[in-house]
């Protein structure tokens, strides 16, 4: 869950529809309100959204909202407790992450050692940024808090977690001509690993080796093993952010008998916790996005569906309407595989290619995340611009305009909500190399349910579910 801000270079600018002294600057292909003080070629820091600022870096700057002796508002727009940076929209202009002038660390370091390029978030051993977490209200090592859990042994050594996938905004420089890559879309669940893998088992310990405390001897054994991001499941509930892991087995049973050896899948988990159960990824009122067309489209409530129906089985049902005719009620949750790997008891990885991933599935009876395209990044990219002139692009610019086709509008498969956005997985690599590309209603929208976290509810996230929101 690193966080960086950046060192920028200004290189656009265009004027505020609905503001006078307002502008929008462009950094990353995200969208920046920032005041008339800030000139093309100007130097500074650009914040993502979905981070929190130190304390002092915000006294020095200015920053938090507070009130002078006559109750007149002197300070900035943030939080003074939690200091996070959040997508917004001001008079109808989206504004994704916070711009400040390079002398915003001049107490902090020498700037003229910096550079564009260069990324922030601990300088000279004071912190500047960083992810921004639900405050908690339990401190660490008190009973209850996730640091007491006892450490579980590794009973499946080449169980390998999620890889992380990083913004593809910050990667542009990744790509290159002669890449294949495909767009796949970017699903708002929980992460699900299930593989069938050899699984350290012990022996029961014999008389001599309780009496001279030795361990019990060892072997592998092939079994089925599922987990989520980073946690292997046991049959009971791991504790944490959902009332019950039952939903998280009942997904991982589609794939019990059917996995080959070595074979690991993993999978985003979409719907409700089990029938009848609360949704897997937090509801949020649209109202609060301030966007009536949004609200027209989606309604009063974002609910990340997928097509299922929280008064479903874990199967689709067949019943019969009021009318008395046969329909179907889906499922009240369901798995979307997305990375299908082969591996050895030495712990080598053969990644699936896509076409085998979907060979794999069909033969296994789960789905495969909806894939857009796949596409070959040529070697001299190009694009037409609003004007009609064609424009020439770096391979990553290049992905960026492909992706920008598909990572916006309704989900795809429920047709319900605001999709999430898209993934570029680069296919001709040796390692699996994914990126991600939010749209920019999806991150309000997360924003506002992260932001909305009780401290109870803080206490009880884990890091993986908080990655996920």
């Amino acid at each position: 869950m690193a966080y960086k801000a950046y060192v920028v270079k200004v290189e656009q600018l265009r004027k505020h529809t609905n503001a006078d002294r307002l502008q929008i600057a462009t950094f990353f292909g995200n969208d920046t309100i920032v005041d008339l003080n800030v000139k093309v070629g100007d130097w500074g820091v650009y914040f993502p959204s979905d981070g929190q600022l130190s304390e002092r870096f915000c006294q020095v700057n200015n920053l938090v909202r507070r009130k002078d002796e006559n109750g007149n508002e002197v300070g900035g727009y943030l939080d003074p407790v939690k200091r996070n940076i959040k997508p917004l929209k001001l008079r109808g202009e989206k504004s994704d992450g916070l711009y400040l002038p390079i002398t915003c660390l001049t107490d902090f370091c020498a700037i003229s050692d910096l550079k564009p390029g260069d990324t922030i978030d601990v300088v000279n051993g004071e912190e500047i940024c960083r992810k921004y977490i639900p405050r908690q209200s339990r401190m660490p090592g008190k009973p209850g808090s996730r640091s007491n859990r006892p450490a579980k042994k590794n009973i499946a050594p080449t169980f390998y977690e999620h890889v992380e996938t990083e913004q593809l905004a910050y990667n542009l420089g990744k790509f290159r001509p002669g890449d294949i890559v495909q767009l796949t879309l970017k699903m708002h669940g929980t992460s699900g690993r299930t593989g069938y893998l050899p699984l350290v088992t012990e022996d029961k310990r014999t008389f001599f080796q309780r009496l001279f405390r030795r361990p019990a001897h060892t072997h592998l054994e092939y079994g089925y093993i599922t987990g989520t991001r980073r946690v292997v499941l046991s049959n009971g509930h791991t504790g944490g952010w959902y009332e019950s892991d039952d939903f998280r087995h009942a997904m991982a049973k589609k794939f019990e008998g059917k996995l080959l050896r070595g074979e690991v899948a993993y999978y985003e988990i979409v719907g409700f916790q089990g029938p009848n159960g609360a949704p897997i990824m937090g509801q949020v009122q649209n109202s609060k996005i301030k966007d009536k067309e949004f609200s027209k489209q989606y309604g009063d409530v974002t609910t990340f569906s997928y097509g299922c129906s929280q008064t479903g089985q874990y199967e689709p049902m067949e019943t019969q309407d009021l009318q008395g005719n046969n329909c179907v009620v889906p499922p009240c949750c369901e798995i979307y595989v997305y990375r299908m790997t082969m591996v050895n008891e030495d712990g080598d990885v053969v990644e699936y290619s896509p076409a085998q991933i979907r060979y794999r599935c069909e033969q296994m009876g789960v789905n495969v995340v909806p894939e857009f395209e796949t596409f070959i990044i040529p070697l001299d990219p190009v694009k037409i611009d609003v004007d009609g002139h064609v424009v020439g692009m770096s391979s990553g610019e290049y992905v960026v305009h492909k992706v920008e086709q598909y990572f916006d509008g309704p989900d795809p498969i429920g047709k319900t909500h605001i999709r999430e956005g898209v993934v570029a997985r680069i296919l001709n690599r040796n390692s699996f190399v994914v990126y991600k590309h939010k749209n920019f209603s999806f991150k309000v929208l997360s924003n506002i349910a992260v932001d909305e976290l009780s401290s109870e509810q803080a206490d009880t996230i884990d890091q993986d579910i908080l990655e996920e929101m």
